[in-house]
């Protein structure tokens, strides 16, 4: 399942008012499928397998010798024995048994068909049939097909490179040693047709187990999304030769068969059913390019299945332009005019339902807004299993010291916001998965305790703990925080907390000294905090230092597990001393505000435009201009420090020679 290595992103922006459906006027023009015959195949794609095997090279079985492409296991390279199975009705049977929607009569239509054809049916009985040297890759293959009429195939591995894994799966593995378990029903309903092929089979299984016991196999194990290391041309024309639109689909979760070029402005386009299927055809997501503008293209996907559809109500494809995306900051929209789904057979003798030869078609009209954009369709707004992992965690804690209340409160705001239905919170949620730990202390905060738990102990400095029972909070939070970190990643930590001798809201960060890429990093997100509630936030009072008394704490353990921003959140139990708020008391309502601008500030800061990262570019130039100054005005404090002391020491010396002076 061979694809392309770039990945696919798409901003997730939605439109400011709902778009409107599509008004059928009823004269929709409905043209008939002409095929290849009439047109130029310009995009062709049909892959007929997605399975890989582990453990080729330890069976003896180069790489290279089994493509990727083709039906699961074809080893005419590889062994001198020469059989010929169709799997089909096993297939069927493995299905029906575990099928949640089968037919009547309790089977599943027969259109999976899997034949491992060779060139031969029987061997040579002058001559073994198996070489000994071969033996292990042909005792490998063999149990491969056995597993293959035990269970239908399943897809190994839909590839894309960059991407995410995709989760394991593992085959049940058959009983070679009974030839009846690989098929589960005895019935003649289910039983293989060819029964001379499977009788042959099994004789081969007898020789091959010959002499050797079976190793484990080559099989199944799990699906993945990392990209196939050769990808053919399924482009037929070179670029100087054909001036027309240019279709691809080779990317997760892409579906196009085949594009035909019929006129220079109308292309007849066809589905790729499901794997190991002929049915179910009706996802479309492909890529267009070389568009032209003010040029109205009429697209046709000619070989759907389903008898009706929502598209003669009203329903619009969705298209997503790459150049609107970076000009306008737009994501998917509704598209397409004269839009009509209808059969493809005579209208006077329509397709009933259970005809499985009946095909409909999609047709509409689309025109591109800018000339050489690259565009997207889709049936439905696509959401990858890519996209599924790109979506980082926030952890949040708080009330770790019982009497720390404010920490509650910035808590309630935060959490407020985050499952409010608006359109920040919303981004939010899209981004990233959040997990919040409102009271890691419920202990302390219950019997009234200042600062430790029911153990005495600071729970603020066990987070290097390995003891479940006397800590289970924290010993729980570090290992949601390590699961998460192998999962999916964790963008931020932050522990909320209260401060008594310190004024204003700030942050306890820690400093990448040892990575000159981190440098400063860390100090990014407290500034852009400074800035968006500037009488409340003080990023002077923001301390970045790693000090050896603290490394008991969330923020330094969670730090060194490598997660650059981690930082503990003080709001002070006083006020602040900053702008219109000076000398004032912080409320509740003030607290709960800190939990709001967190969730502003995160989404600012997790903001992938090109301008907001320069933005942040800016911000790490001005932190280093503070610093310096800091360092500045430290060395000057220091100076005049030494200075007055001088100074007093002179002083002093003064004094006692004139005592001494007077004494004389």
């Amino acid at each position: 399942f061979q694809v392309l290595e770039e990945r696919i992103v798409h901003i997730p922006n939605v439109p400011d008012i709902p778009e409107f459906y599509y008004r059928p006027s009823g004269n929709e023009l409905k043209p008939r499928p002409v095929g290849e015959e009439n047109g130029i195949v310009v995009f062709n794609y049909n892959p007929i397998s997605a399975v890989n095997y582990d453990h080729l090279k330890a069976n003896g079985l180069q790489e290279s010798k089994i493509p990727t492409t083709i039906s699961p296991v074809r080893l005419n390279n590889e062994l001198s024995s020469k059989f010929e199975i169709d799997m089909s009705k096993s297939s069927s049977s493995s299905i029906s048994s575990n099928s949640d929607n089968p037919t009547e009569d309790g089977e599943v239509d027969g259109d999976e068909d899997y034949v491992y054809q060779q060139e031969s049916q029987t061997p040579a009985p002058s001559r073994p049939l198996i070489e000994p040297a071969r033996q292990s890759a042909v005792d490998s293959a063999i149990e491969v097909l056995s597993a293959r009429a035990h269970s239908p195939p399943c897809p190994n591995t839909l590839e894309l490179k960059n991407s995410a894994p995709v989760p394991t799966l593992l085959m049940q593995q058959p009983d070679l040693n009974n030839a009846d378990s690989n098929w589960p029903n005895k019935s003649s309903n289910n039983a293989p047709n060819n029964i001379n092929n499977t009788n042959q089979f099994q004789d081969n299984q007898n020789i091959a187990r010959q002499n050797t016991k079976p190793k484990k196999p080559p099989q199944f194990s799990r699906s993945a999304v990392n990209g196939a290391k050769i990808v053919t041309n399924c482009h037929p024309y070179n670029p100087e030769e054909y001036d027309g639109l240019e279709f691809e689909s080779r990317f997760e979760s892409g579906n196009l068969a085949r594009a035909v070029r019929i006129t220079p402005t109308y292309y007849e386009l066809y589905l790729r059913p499901d794997l190991y299927t002929s049915r179910s055809k009706q996802w479309f997501y492909f890529r267009v390019r070389r568009t032209r503008k003010n040029v109205i293209y009429r697209f046709s996907i000619v070989n759907l299945v389903k008898s009706n559809s929502l598209y003669n109500d009203g329903m619009r494809p969705l298209l997503y332009s790459t150049i609107n995306a970076k000009t306008r900051n737009e994501g998917w929209r509704r598209c397409g005019d004269n839009i009509c789904y209808y059969c493809n057979e005579d209208e006077n003798q329509p397709c009933s339902d259970d005809d499985l030869e009946c095909s409909y078609t999609l047709t509409f009209n689309i025109e591109f807004s800018h000339d050489n954009d690259t565009v997207y369709f889709a049936h439905s707004y696509p959401y990858t299993y890519s996209d599924l992992q790109r979506k980082k965690s926030i952890v949040v804690s708080a009330r770790v010291h019982p009497s720390e209340t404010p920490s509650s409160w910035m808590m309630k705001g935060l959490m407020d916001f985050i499952t409010a239905d608006t359109a920040v919170a919303k981004r939010l949620r899209h981004k990233f998965i959040f997990k919040l730990i409102p009271m890691l202390n419920p202990d302390g905060v219950i019997v009234g305790n200042t600062r430790n738990s029911l153990t005495g102990k600071d729970l603020n400095r066990q987070y290097r703990t390995v003891i479940r029972e006397t800590y289970p909070s924290i010993w729980y939070t570090k290992a949601l925080i390590k699961r998460l970190i192998d999962e999916c990643g964790v963008t931020m930590y932050c522990d909320m907390h209260a401060h008594s001798r310190t004024h204003n809201i700030f942050v306890y960060g820690c400093e990448n000294k040892r990575n000159a890429e981190k440098k400063l990093s860390e100090q990014v997100f407290p500034l852009m905090m400074h800035k968006n509630v500037a009488d409340k936030f003080s990023f002077e009072n923001c301390k970045f230092k790693v000090q050896r008394s603290k490394e008991g704490t969330g923020r330094i353990v969670v730090w060194m597990l490598g997660i650059t921003n981690s930082y503990t959140l003080e709001a002070s139990f006083g006020g602040s001393t900053l702008g219109s708020r000076k000398g004032t008391h912080f409320s509740t309502m003030d607290y709960e505000h800190m939990g709001r601008v967190f969730c502003e500030t995160l989404l600012d800061y997790s903001d992938e435009n090109p301008n907001k990262v320069k933005k942040q570019t800016k911000l790490i130039k001005m932190i280093k201009k503070i610093r310096k100054r800091e360092k500045r005005e430290q060395k000057a404090l220091k100076l005049k420090k030494l200075n007055d002391q001088e100074c007093i020491i002179e002083e002093k010396l003064k004094v006692k020679q004139s005592l001494d002076e007077s004494l004389s």
